[in-house]
């Protein structure tokens, strides 16, 4: 089963279970976990093929979605989902093939659709960082920065970096040869009825407005709103105003 990580203790509100984007991981919501457990318990996630979690050759949808059930079976039958990117394509396709177990949906800056940006370039900067090299983190941002990865994302995926180890807990080479699938988003499934927030960045690209045809046709009761100032990493670049509007939808 995933790596999980447990905030606050139960309640008669469902918990609520965050599944992070590509190379992520479940520490990355430590602080908009701890504070949305003030009224439920909220469980983050490694994904596959991250973090401390198993790693897979086959990272598709389907799979990523069998994954969450797994966890929402062991913690009570029925959860709200909050999905960044990645993680909500998998809380997508979650929801699409096994709609009993979410009761409200949150999908983060992304849509039912495929992408035709590739985020190889990533996978190959972090092969690219000799380890053997790195003592602190600072040295592995600083390698990162020499093969082109800007600053916010130095520290993104330094979080990833098992120091005392000198490797990465990101399978880089099955992300690699899933990527396609990463990218994609896949077909069938059931339209899932249940209240669902689709919440971008208002500097984002990712969701645009030739996607909301599709939204609505798999996901009936979509809205739509807007984070002002924040972009792809929303959740990253406004926390409070994330939070915000994740706990007024999941509380309404």
């Amino acid at each position: 089963m995933l790596n999980m990580i447990h905030f606050g203790t139960p309640t008669d509100t469902p918990p609520l279970l965050i599944a992070h984007g590509l190379y992520g991981s479940a520490r990355n919501w430590g602080v908009i976990a701890k504070r949305l457990s003030d009224e439920r318990q909220v469980i983050s996630v490694d994904m596959r093929n991250h973090g401390q979690s198993p790693w897979s050759d086959t990272h598709d949808y389907p799979a990523l979605a069998a994954d969450l059930a797994e966890v929402i079976a062991a913690i009570g039958g029925q959860a709200d989902v909050v999905g960044h990117s990645m993680g909500g394509k998998a809380a997508m396709t979650l929801a699409l093939h096994h709609g009993a177990l979410v009761r409200k949906l949150v999908v983060a800056d992304i849509a039912p659709v495929a992408y035709g940006h590739s985020q190889i370039q990533y996978i190959e900067a972090m092969r690219a960082v000799d380890l053997s090299q790195v003592e602190r983190r600072s040295d592995a941002e600083a390698q990162l920065a020499a093969h082109g990865v800007e600053k916010a994302l130095q520290s993104f995926f330094t979080q990833s970096l098992d120091l005392p180890a000198k490797r990465w807990r990101l399978n880089l080479d099955g992300l690699a040869a899933e990527m396609p699938r990463i990218m994609g988003f896949p077909e069938g499934g059931t339209p899932w009825r249940g209240q669902s927030l689709f919440l971008s960045g208002a500097a984002s690209d990712y969701v645009l407005p030739g996607h909301r045809d599709t939204i609505r046709a798999l996901f009936p009761q979509a809205r739509f709103a807007k984070i002002p100032g924040a972009g792809h990493w929303l959740h990253a670049e406004k926390p409070r105003e994330f939070e915000a509007a994740t706990r007024a939808f999941l509380n309404a």
